[in-house]
């Protein structure tokens, strides 16, 4: 029998229940999942975080196999992905973060950002291990364009290119939802 792979984009604001919601749509068929985390630790409130969300998986999914990644997201999905599991990433807005931040360089308040020097080439193998990935996959983002403009450039940078990278994502997947206080909106795809 042949199955079809599944790639869904799952994303919304902080605290909407996206990771939750992925984490339900990873688990529905029992099939083994790889947890591919993005969050590096950067300070002491982003390590007690860290440690939380690993002591949740733990509890609730055992038998989930976890791999920290935050910058080669492609190579990750690329070796985490084969025919009868699924890939759960969580969250692509980090693991953008960690690419803009990888080369620890002040930005300007104003002007132009020039991208680091390793943000195209990473974000293109990422892309294209997704829309390559022979298992099903389940991506977390934030969708962080809905407010505001923010103030200061690299701000401005960082909502461009999350909504970039949500579009192209969005393209590759055949299913997308949006979560807004923990409830799905199936904007692609069925809920089959």
């Amino acid at each position: 029998m042949n199955q079809r792979t599944t790639r869904t984009l799952v994303f919304g604001g902080a605290r909407s229940g996206k990771s939750a919601q992925a984490e339900r749509l990873a688990a529905a068929d029992g099939k083994p999942v790889i947890y591919i985390a993005t969050a590096a630790v950067g300070d002491d409130e982003m390590a007690a975080r860290i440690a939380l969300h690993r002591q949740q998986r733990s509890a609730q999914y055992a038998h989930w196999e976890t791999v920290e990644e935050q910058l080669a997201l492609g190579d990750a999905v690329a070796r985490a992905s084969r025919p009868g599991n699924v890939v759960l990433v969580d969250c692509l807005t980090v693991w953008l973060s960690n690419l803009l931040f990888s080369e620890q360089r002040e930005y300007p308040d104003v002007g132009r950002i020039e991208a680091p020097a390793r943000f195209a080439a990473e974000r293109e193998r990422f892309l294209q291990a997704l829309s390559q990935a022979p298992g099903d996959v389940v991506l977390v983002s934030n969708e962080v364009g809905m407010g505001i403009v923010p103030q200061g450039a690299i701000s401005r940078w960082f909502v461009d290119e999350a909504g970039r990278l949500n579009q192209a994502v969005a393209a590759i997947c055949e299913r997308v939802q949006f979560v807004a206080a923990g409830l799905p909106l199936e904007l692609k795809g069925c809920a089959c």
